[in-house]
């Protein structure tokens, strides 16, 4: 099939706010029974009755958290919704609806949000949830994607971070470390580029990681897991800014120690080739990488028996007195304090 080198380019100015958003939103369709009224007047209305509502929102910025060289719009549209489902899970939850707010500068014509918009469409539909409302607006610094998903649990099944109780397993589902490897890699094709704007970078070899990167799945998967084994977790959270960060956030939050066995952590056979090949330790990677968005969480030990040998769950470590402290044991049998040194937004460093 022969590119269009001229596709067709709506200035945003033609249509206007109002026109934008109801060209934008106008498939979207309602299939929540709590959702009373969407997108179209001041305010979504919510009918959650007897269950507990659970939101949560998230921002990206283009230059801080994305980078548009490579990340297709679409995929950025399905991960920003990834990103907000994702926190609602770690609560436990169903997610049900979420709204969404962009700040896009005029170098942006309607077709490519119309890409944005699809990816957004199809997380929404492939997970269930109805969006409902949101907002736009100019930037004078490329694009901004807000998102706010909510949700709904049983007041009796909500798990926040602070439940875990010393003797708790510690469990992650999934493998982790292999969102970050996804980033360096495109970071890497994205410098060879720059040099010979004539490469075409071969990613045959890093399918995974790279997709990790560009479209993470939230764990939705997870929740109904935990449900169908009945294992309701002592304590959870997703893995957004990296392994280590977030077993510091469970402990200060349930004022627990632990320990995390580092020849436990589940690492891709792709992750540790490409730590190898970048010459960087995988367990470094593992515990401060960031976006995997797996879920961690803790859960008492007699619910062990119901998740041993399941492909979807792993235990790392467990949860100790608060004194013990926070340590990694290496293969080694070494402990090392557990630090957080993952993802910082506000310094754009991991």
């Amino acid at each position: 099939m022969i590119e269009d080198k001229n596709p067709k380019r709506t200035p945003l100015s033609e249509l206007g706010e109002f026109k934008l958003i109801e060209h934008l939103t106008s498939h979207f369709k309602l299939s929540q029974k709590s959702t009373l009224k969407g997108i179209g007047d001041d305010a979504a209305i919510l009918n959650f009755g007897d269950k507990a509502a659970v939101v949560s929102t998230d921002l990206l910025v283009e230059g801080v958290h994305f980078d548009l060289s490579y990340v297709p719009l679409k995929h950025l549209g399905y991960k920003a919704v990834m990103v907000n489902l994702s926190d609602i899970y770690a609560m436990n939850a169903r997610a049900t609806q979420i709204t969404v707010s962009i700040a896009v500068s005029n170098r942006f014509p309607l077709e490519a949000l119309e890409e944005l918009y699809a990816g957004i469409s199809t997380a929404a539909e492939l997970y269930n949830v109805d969006v409902v409302g949101g907002d736009t607006t100019s930037s004078t610094s490329g694009l901004i994607i807000s998102i706010t998903a909510i949700g709904e649990v049983e007041k009796d099944k909500q798990v926040l971070r602070s439940g875990a109780k010393p003797n708790d397993l510690l469990v992650v589902s999934g493998d982790i470390g292999g969102a970050y490897m996804g980033l360096q890699i495109l970071e890497r094709e994205k410098e060879v580029f720059k040099v010979n704007p004539n490469s075409q970078p071969d990613l045959s070899m890093y399918t995974y990681i790279v997709e990790r990167q560009l479209k993470p799945e939230a764990r939705k998967d997870i929740v109904e897991l935990l449900e169908q084994l009945d294992v309701k977790p002592t304590s959870m959270i997703d893995i957004s800014d990296g392994l280590s960060s977030e077993v510091l956030h469970l402990c200060k939050q349930s004022q627990v120690g632990v320990d995390v066995y580092e020849d436990k952590i589940p690492l891709d056979p792709q992750v540790i080739a490409t730590c190898e090949e970048f010459n960087i330790d995988s367990t470094t990677i593992a515990l401060n990488g960031g976006e995997d968005y797996e879920l961690l969480m803790t859960i008492a030990q007699e619910d062990y028996p119901k998740i041993k040998g399941n492909p979807n769950l792993t235990v790392i470590g467990y949860m100790t007195e608060e004194d013990k402290g926070m340590h990694l044991v290496t293969r080694a049998e070494e402990k090392i304090p557990i630090i957080a040194k993952g993802w910082n937004a506000l310094n754009n460093q991991p």
